[in-house]
């Protein structure tokens, strides 16, 4: 007992233990304040020592001291990162042009270290963006961002030219959300080649990306986009909210902030969705939504997400309607399957096995005579060994990680059934189950593979009756899900009619006049009225009397 008590601090006292993180946390956020709150000195020496000071150890800082073409009094300094600026950049239009072909003055104006940066600004850098800033800490992201400071000797601002360039990936094909017809361009981990991609895509001055930097450490870039006119205002400022509570050291992925955003943390389904098809973030930006771009990784956030999104594609919207509502509804029986499939199989083999034929349930018999464990042991173990081989295949190098997959699944399939630890039938339900999990994405099929084994465990304890209750249970935690306020189980709980054409089924475009209506009130209408085709008829009429006009010549 007497290690489980505490003892009483005295009013007033604070222990040296407790008090040591305080003032170190006092101390870093006071000299935080003070970098921020520190403005630059019209000396340029003592501009470089603040700076050298805070990239002291930085070895990729690179500080370059020159002198001005038209008047060597005037020193000037440039100061940028080494791998993160456009070196060309930096050489040809800014230290080039500064030192050595900057253009004289003219008879009525003389260059003077009073108007010095004036007539650089305006007349020696040849950069396409330029901006001003007096604040060191300003000075200081724009270095850590890839653009390049330039010191002026005798003034108190800094230009920042706009010299990003470093090493990126090229823009590819999707990995992870292909399709047969439609772009094949994906988002790579440059924001600014994302934003462009999406700018490709809805050539719209209501397109609004505005930026905001998160990460106390990484000071990561973010870019909120929406198309004004179209969304419903509260969700942009929802959105903005929620990203200014983010309060961490670092943003390395989306992921972070999907965790950080989400209405219901607990839950397994997901709330907030993500992909790397410009023409999907697109689609949803018209539709009403708002995306949020990441820089460093390629998949985008899009709120809010609903569950019927786990069944449709970019592809659904390029094919014709009537192929896009089977494979939708392909899609709806894969899902069941790989959620119920090892849950029914349990329970009809130990429950109910009056609900088989007679000659299936002798055979069934048959391949479990030798088989050592129950069913649901059975079924569980290979359920494990299947998701087992499915992350070895996604982590191995790709060049082997898809034969890897498929030799380890045929010879853990094969032995087992020889070695008499599983039956035949089990085999092929668990491998039908995963092939119904690979129909959707990867992203809409996690929830289904984690509570496949629930299922499992009141299947084996209840039979369907536990199979049933399991299900119930999970469509009630679906309904009490939000999206940023927006009920997940949309269009189906609530039932919206009109965004019905849209959702387990896809009607032709002439027939989705509005936009759905819970993310779309803002601006319903989609398209004008009459859009369905019609055959030329007239055409054919006249066709006909001029045939018969020629015959009668």
């Amino acid at each position: 007992m007497a290690f489980f008590s505490r003892r009483r601090k005295k009013p007033g006292r604070t222990s040296s233990v407790d008090a040591r993180p305080n003032s170190r946390e006092s101390s870093r956020d006071n000299k935080e304040r003070t970098t921020q709150s520190l403005l630059l000195s019209p000396a340029l020496e003592e501009n470089l020592s603040h700076l050298k000071k805070i990239f002291t150890d930085c070895s990729d800082v690179v500080f370059r001291e020159f002198l001005f073409a038209q008047r060597e009094q005037i020193k000037l300094a440039l100061v940028y990162i080494d791998g993160l600026t456009n070196k060309s950049q930096v050489s040809d239009q800014i230290m080039r042009a500064l030192s050595l072909e900057v253009p004289a003055a003219t008879d009525n104006t003389a260059i003077t270290k009073a108007n010095a940066l004036h007539y650089v600004k305006m007349r020696g850098l040849c950069v396409h963006q330029v901006k001003e800033t007096e604040k060191l800490q300003e000075a200081v992201d724009a270095i850590l961002s890839g653009d390049s400071i330039l010191l002026v000797d005798g003034h108190a601002t800094a230009v920042i030219n706009g010299s990003r360039g470093w090493e990126a990936r090229s823009i590819e094909e999707s990995q992870i959300q292909g399709v047969v017809r439609g772009p094949r361009e994906s988002f790579v981990e440059t924001l600014r080649t994302n934003t462009s991609l999406l700018r490709r895509k809805v050539k719209n001055k209501d397109l609004k990306i505005e930026s905001l930097t998160l990460g106390e450490v990484t000071r990561t870039d973010i870019a909120v986009a929406y198309l004004k006119g179209i969304v419903n205002e509260g969700l942009v400022t929802e959105v903005k909210q929620r990203l200014a509570r983010i309060k961490i050291d670092g943003i390395l992925e989306s992921g972070y902030i999907e965790e950080l955003i989400r209405d219901n943390p607990m839950s397994m389904f997901p709330t907030v969705g993500y992909t790397d098809r410009p023409d999907r973030v697109a689609a949803n930006l018209l539709e009403g939504r708002v995306a949020i771009f990441v820089d460093g990784t390629p998949m985008v956030l899009t709120v809010p997400h609903f569950f019927v999104e786990a069944i449709q594609t970019p592809e659904d919207y390029y094919e014709q309607s009537i192929f896009t509502t089977f494979v939708r509804l392909l899609r709806i029986g894969s899902l069941i399957i790989a959620l119920t499939l090892p849950s029914l199989y349990v329970s009809i083999i130990s429950f109910h096995q009056e609900m088989l034929p007679t000659p299936l349930l002798l055979s069934i018999a048959a391949q479990r005579e030798a088989v050592p464990f129950p069913v649901f042991v059975e079924a569980l173990l290979m359920e494990i060994a299947f998701e087992i081989i499915r992350e070895a295949g996604i982590r191995l190098p790709r060049q082997v990680g898809q034969a890897i997959s498929i030799v380890a699944a045929l010879i853990v399939g094969q032995a087992a059934v020889q070695a008499g630890l599983v039956a035949g039938a089990t085999i092929i339900v668990v491998a039908l189950t995963a092939m119904a999990s690979f129909v959707v994405y990867y992203s809409g099929s996690l929830a289904f593979r984690l509570l496949r084994f629930p299922l499992m465990f009141l299947a084996a304890s209840f039979g369907l009756f536990g199979l049933i209750g399991g299900l119930i249970v999970i469509v009630v935690h679906m309904t009490s899900l939000r999206s940023f306020g927006v009920p997940y189980l949309a269009p189906i709980g609530p039932l919206v009619p009109g965004d019905l054409k849209d959702s387990f089924v896809r009607a032709p475009w002439w027939a989705m006049k509005k936009r759905p209506h819970l993310v779309g009130q803002n601006n319903p209408v989609r398209e004008v009225s009459g859009m369905r085709p019609k055959p030329p008829q007239s055409t054919t009429q006249k066709g006909g009397d001029a045939d018969a006009g020629r015959r009668q010549n």
